[in-house]
């Protein structure tokens, strides 16, 4: 008999690694609230602060193919438990860490310990469930992925209030603790009945052009698209990637199955999935410092007024459940592209006096378009994957939303920015202290709050909004893309029969 016949045990499953998902959707947030204490605790200089953002995103990128094909060959249960550690055991050490090095070496471990929690944890799907089941089990795993990332700013502002910096840390344990007594107990054992060898260059390729490109992006995000060093690593790392896709066609056992692009369910869900992260981490870049610069709100407040995105995320992923096996994936995924193109075309009318309320209506908006389209983009990619490749097939569906959401913030930070500093009214005001308002809007903000400027800030908030404006009609411009791709390309239909697939079991 099964694993499926036990359908209380196969959810309490997919409820534990939603916890543990939570943690790794926490972590990637909670830390921004937290820079201006660990600057002040840890005498932490601009560039370490930088370096403890980043250190997870590279390390996060480079083994996301790698584990999931570990996964695969090893036992996706006996990795899933050891990554659950890690990320517990460095969740500790960051707590206690005594100096920005330090922590900058256990937000790496965190990275590597993600790496692996976040497709494992998707691998297991095809495995536990199968049509509508799998369906509703994506919504829930899609949820719990995305739900930790806008709640962050509001639990990592109340921690901040009464607690020590490293309590933005130590909140990941109990979500762990959970997740690791769960999946050790009601989980079973999966892996690949085929073990070929592991592909060590395929490894060494991806993993070295992921980070290039990650890093290309990142540092083209802190210095410009100007930057020599930023294009050169941003290169490199297309090489790496165009050699690892030739390395991967000319040899029997490779680390990614390149005959997955060969469905269009595959190809054009995981394009889309990355599509809608692209956008939605432009708009979870540019909120919060609108929250907090323009209208005036602490952390906590900045983590509240996101509340109605999340709402609006958990009733779109409802509505999705029910919708496709009626409808299909084709319909709702452009449907969920297009409400979000229009709230983001709603957002990008902002004006200076708008005020929260207006804010509220389209981040709600933009909530219902991202749970209608993202869990059904990654529905339609997941359901090709056989128990088999499930580890490295995940891996590779979220390798590519890594990528896509790193651009996101770099592309679209950069287009803010550049818009910000072209629109700021510097007539009149002392080159050195324009030119401290230019660098960002929380440093335009806090000279003009320092020379009592009132005329400063006025002009300093008005620049932001117009350069938030136009970062999000690009932002619209991407999900209206999304609209159309779906459209021409997502197939209708379900997937390839799933009782037909070898469980693996």
């Amino acid at each position: 008999m099964g694993f499926r016949s036990n359908e209380k045990r196969k959810w309490w499953v997919l409820g534990a690694l939603s916890f543990g998902l939570l943690a790794v959707g926490l972590d990637m947030t909670i830390l921004n609230v937290a820079l201006p204490t660990l600057a002040s605790d840890l005498s932490a200089s601009t560039s370490e602060l930088q370096w403890i953002v980043d250190a997870y995103n590279l390390v996060l990128a480079a083994a996301l193919l790698p584990a999931g094909m570990l996964g695969d060959r090893f036992g996706r249960k006996k990795f899933l438990l050891a990554a659950l550690v890690l990320f517990g055991a460095a969740s500790v050490a960051c707590a206690y860490s005594g100096s920005p090095e330090m922590l900058i070496v256990m937000r790496m471990f965190l990275g590597f310990g993600a790496a692996f929690l976040i497709p494992l944890s998707m691998s297991v799907l095809p495995v536990l469930f199968e049509g509508a089941e799998r369906t509703k089990a994506l919504m829930v795993w899609a949820t719990a992925n995305m739900l930790g990332i806008p709640l962050g700013p509001i639990i990592g502002g109340w921690l901040l209030k009464h607690y020590d910096w490293g309590a933005v840390f130590l909140i990941n344990l109990p979500f762990i603790t959970v997740a690791l007594f769960a999946v050790s107990a009601l989980m079973p054992e999966s892996r690949s009945q085929s073990r070929p060898r592991l592909d060590m260059v395929g490894i060494i390729a991806s993993s070295a052009g992921l980070v290039l490109t990650t890093y290309g992006v990142i540092r083209a995000g802190e210095h410009g698209w100007s930057d020599t060093s930023s294009i050169a690593y941003l290169g490199a790392g297309v090489l790496a990637l165009a050699l690892f896709v030739l390395w991967q066609r000319r040899i029997a056992h490779s680390l990614i199955d390149l005959s997955l692009f060969r469905s269009a369910r595959f190809t054009w869900g995981t394009i889309l999935a990355t599509a809608v992260s692209f956008a939605i981490f432009g708009l979870l870049f540019a909120m919060p410092q609108y929250f907090q610069a323009v209208l005036g709100a602490d952390t906590l407040g900045t983590g509240l007024r996101l509340l109605p995105l999340i709402g609006g995320l958990i009733v779109g992923a409802k509505a999705a459940q029910g919708l496709i096996p009626k409808s299909g994936a084709k319909a709702i995924a452009a449907a969920g592209f297009a409400v979000l193109a229009v709230a983001l075309a709603a957002g990008a009318m902002t004006g200076s006096g708008s005020g929260y309320g207006f804010a509220a209506l389209w981040t709600t908006a933009a909530g219902l378009g991202l749970g209608l389209a993202l869990p059904t983009a990654m529905d339609a990619a997941l359901g090709e994957l056989s128990a088999e490749r499930s580890g490295v097939g995940s891996a590779l569906i979220m390798a590519m939303r890594q990528v896509g959401g790193s651009f996101g913030v770099a592309l679209l930070g950069a287009a803010l920015n550049a818009n910000y500093r072209g629109h700021l009214n510097e007539a009149g005001v002392p080159e050195t202290i324009a030119g401290r308002a230019g660098h960002s809007i929380t440093a335009g903000v806090s000279v003009a709050r320092q020379t009592a400027s009132d005329t400063l800030l006025v002009t300093v908030k008005d620049a932001f909004v117009h350069g938030m404006d136009v970062m999000l009609w690009i932002c619209g411009g991407i999900a209206a893309l999304g609209f159309l791709l779906a459209l021409v390309f997502l197939p209708s239909g379900g997937a390839a029969a799933d009782s037909s697939k070898d469980l693996g079991l």
